[in-house]
């Protein structure tokens, strides 16, 4: 069944990003969000906001600026702590690929209608952004999202210049389409089938001038904690949580997860299929994404986090790991 927008939600932080973009105008960012139906005063770093409110937002801040390209001026005052920890996690990564799936992977924390994907087509990647249809989102909010994450692959590659090669939007084309040019510095094209950045392979697999696989590591349990938080509900959330405390003693098993959260083995079967989900599956994702930060820090052998993450020998965790990244764990470190 279809999530009503009414119940979905997105990061307060981000909201906040909009408030202070309408300031910079010279507006009156506070009555705005409040004729939205948001408070300004409770856009606190672990807040959220209902998606029908945002949505409001958006509108009203369009029409007080009379400018369609609103979202591209927002994303001028995204900071580094408008995403939670995201932020230093992905300023944290190895190379902008790495960036890139992070912010896949944690993308529940920035908003619940929102979809990303890394394509490969061939002599480059497309970073696709999508969002549910249902839940009304202004084309506005897409703009923001393109263009922060456009601005935070220039800072990575800092000094060195990086820009898409090309950009599509869904949305039709405005009347002030120069601004988009501008600002992306590419190609841009409007009425595509999706919406979605193009890079070159070098681009995404450059190591960073700043990259951190350790930092970036801890982030990703700050990250991992705060989602188990927001979906308290989900059991799922709650056996990736003891996933991710519990891997790196070694793979525990589906009986010793329900001990932990003081239940039996069959009943954590049970509520784990009526979430649509297993706990081979997620014991398949916790290992993936631990087996990405072991890889990235370089510190274990390929043998060491094979044992580490419960596989029989070498060979199955490599072979996994391929399945996870594209890459044997050899080529994704040295990338």
């Amino acid at each position: 069944m279809p999530t009503s927008p009414r119940t979905l939600s997105t990061l307060a932080t981000w909201t906040a990003t909009i408030l202070r973009a309408l300031e910079a105008h010279g507006l009156d960012p506070a009555g705005l969000a409040r004729q939205a139906g948001i408070d300004p005063a409770g856009l606190g770093p672990d807040a959220r906001v209902p998606r029908a409110a945002l949505n409001r937002l958006w509108e009203l801040a369009v029409e007080a600026t009379g400018d369609a390209a609103f979202g591209l001026e927002a994303s001028r005052h995204v900071a580094q702590t408008t995403f939670h920890a995201l932020g230093y996690a992905v300023a944290a990564s190895v190379t902008l690929r790495e960036a890139l799936e992070r912010t896949i992977r944690y993308r529940r924390l920035i908003g619940d209608v929102l979809d990303l994907q890394l394509v490969d087509a061939g002599d480059r990647y497309r970073f696709e952004i999508s969002v549910s249809e249902e839940a009304g989102v202004p084309f506005q909010a897409v703009d923001a999202i393109a263009a922060t994450c456009v601005r935070q692959a220039r800072l990575l590659h800092a000094p060195r210049r990086c820009d898409p090669l090309a950009v599509h939007f869904a949305h039709a084309e405005p009347a002030n389409r120069d601004v988009y040019t501008r600002v992306f510095r590419a190609p841009v094209h409007f009425n595509a089938a999706r919406n979605g950045l193009e890079y070159s392979r070098a681009d995404l697999d450059d190591r960073l001038p700043a990259g951190n696989a350790e930092l970036a590591r801890g982030n990703d349990e700050v990250l991992t904690r705060y989602l188990a938080r927001l979906e308290s509900a989900r059991l799922g959330s709650r056996v990736q949580e003891a996933l991710f405390a519990t891997l790196p003693d070694g793979a525990p098993s589906k009986s010793a997860i329900a001990r932990r959260l003081g239940m039996s083995a069959r009943n954590l079967q049970r509520h784990l299929a009526a979430e649509g989900t297993s706990f081979s599956e997620l014991l398949n994702e916790a290992r993936g994404n631990l087996a990405r930060n072991y890889v990235e820090e370089g510190r274990l052998s390929v043998t060491e986090i094979a044992f580490i993450l419960g596989f029989a020998d070498t060979s199955t965790f490599s072979r996994a790991f391929k399945r996870w990244t594209g890459l044997s764990p050899r080529d994704y470190a040295a990338r």
